[in-house]
């Protein structure tokens, strides 16, 4: 644990200085609002003044300017600090992800401790100036030297990255999709939850009967709703390929049966979903805290990717990511390491793989690695390992080595890090949508708005031409 010294009143000279660099996020924004009482949908709504186009939320002005008490209650003068005034003058606007630079400056030193400071704040980007003032406090009398404080953190416990994507799936046409063998209420309840937002027009596939139990169970009318019947998961597996094979499916959805069975049918060889590419899953997870969703692959299908499977893996984790609205993804190759190690296979690929993109080969997202998990998404961490990258520490996409991996990092976000994730396989004809017995409704209904936008997408009929 660092330690923090301060500097006393008879110590502090004019010109001292001292600055502090802070990345501001929505869930700050969402905090300042719960602390303040504060909830103008400027800061927390996209929307524009009008309310009818869409806006990225702007930080509270005064959000910004409590950031220099950081300065002088931390660094200069220090602990013991006391402020009397602050002058502030605001001159610009920032938004989630911009870096903000804060500084103060002795101006003068007076009576009775008094000292008088310059403070700003800069957007570190374009060193644009948004705030100016000048603060009067009362310095500390004598030196402290103080542990860093353990501070309890905050997480934002919303999933609105989700909410955002079903918003923008509920416009579309509903998505004609091949329910395989959904005979119990998780697997029945998800699509009728995504029927009922208009995402998907359900065709359920299985023993009518448990169907019918299913929705008893869970209370739900299946009026209006096609059912085929199947005697067996596998023959239900066939059926929803053959709906796919003849134009009246658009999607496939997992139900109740091993996720083995649904891809044999999906992979057969004659009248089947194959393309070319490999198929590859893809998590988009929502996590608490986190400005943007993060897309973990493969974390399901493919065991132990060589490469060429990792440039399918890459490929399609960059169609998933335009699909739901990431124009060019940032996408970080990881290893254990973030230095290319001959003993370690993963940090060969991860550097094949970022040349690759370079080169033309993996096309519609900037690809970078090796990576480690640490500065592949965490700015300081990237910072202190002293890598320029436009993918470390932002990072959109995370490529893990292999299963094992990949189903761990998303384990350990959804059971320990509190997100939701949204399960999708691409390199088929369709996108087939796979949940697993433990998602979430949020989840169920996220994975088919994945789908449905990336059907969007393929077909040419955009979230644009969609609005109503």
């Amino acid at each position: 644990m660092s330690v923090v010294a301060n500097t006393p009143y008879d110590q502090l000279k004019v010109g001292d200085s001292a600055e502090l660099v802070r990345v501001c996020t929505q869930d700050d924004f969402i905090v300042f609002a719960t602390a303040s009482g504060n909830y103008n949908p400027m800061h927390l709504v996209a929307t524009d003044e009008a309310g009818d186009e869409p806006r990225e939320p702007i930080a509270p002005a005064m959000w910004i300017g409590s950031l220099i008490s950081a300065v002088l209650g931390n660094m200069l003068p220090g602990a013991g600090t006391i402020y009397k005034s602050q002058h502030l003058k605001f001159e610009g606007h920032a938004k989630a992800g911009d870096e903000l630079l804060i500084s103060a400056k002795v101006l003068a030193k007076g009576a009775a401790r008094e000292v008088v400071l310059e403070t700003a704040v800069h957007r570190r980007a374009d060193n644009a100036r948004l705030v100016v003032g000048e603060a009067v406090v009362v310095a500390p009398d004598r030196a402290v030297e103080t542990h860093e404080q353990d501070v309890p953190g905050l997480v934002v416990q919303s999933h609105r990255h989700f909410d955002a994507l079903i918003k923008l799936a509920e416009p579309l046409d509903p998505i004609p999709t091949a329910v395989i063998a959904p005979e119990d209420a998780n697997s029945l309840g998800g699509a009728l939850l995504a029927h009922r937002h208009t995402i998907i027009t359900p065709i359920l596939i299985g023993d009518p009967e448990k169907i019918a139990a299913a929705a008893k169970e869970i209370d739900a009318s299946l009026d209006g709703i096609e059912i085929v019947e199947a005697d067996t998961s596998k023959d239900a597996a066939h059926f929803g390929v053959d709906l796919v094979d003849q134009g009246k499916a658009r999607a496939v959805m997992k139900g109740h049966l091993h996720t083995n069975e649904l891809l044999k049918a999906c992979l057969r060889k004659e009248n089947g979903l194959r393309t070319g590419r490999r198929l590859t899953h893809s998590f988009v997870m929502d996590v608490p805290g986190v400005s943007h969703p993060i897309i973990v692959s493969d974390a399901a299908i493919n065991i132990a990717p060589d490469l060429l499977t990792k440039v399918d893996i890459v490929q399609n984790a960059i169609d998933v990511a335009h699909a739901i609205g990431i124009d060019q993804p940032k996408v970080g190759v990881l290893s254990a390491v973030e230095t290319v190690n001959a003993q370690i296979p993963s940090s060969i690929d991860g550097a094949l793989l970022s040349k690759m993109a370079e080169r033309g080969q993996i096309t519609g997202g900037i690809v970078d690695g090796p990576l480690a998990m640490d500065n592949a998404v965490d700015l300081a961490a990237a910072r202190i390992k002293g890598i320029t990258s436009p993918v470390a520490g932002r990072a959109e996409v995370l490529v893990v080595p292999n299963l094992d991996a990949g189903n761990m990092l998303a384990k350990q976000l959804i059971f320990v890090g509190r997100a939701d994730g949204a399960g999708i396989v691409l390199g088929a004809s369709v996108p087939i949508i796979l949940n697993s017995r433990a998602d979430s409704d949020k989840s169920r209904l996220a994975s088919c708005a994945v789908a449905a936008l990336h059907h969007a997408r393929q077909t040419g009929r955009t979230r644009a031409a969609a609005a109503p």
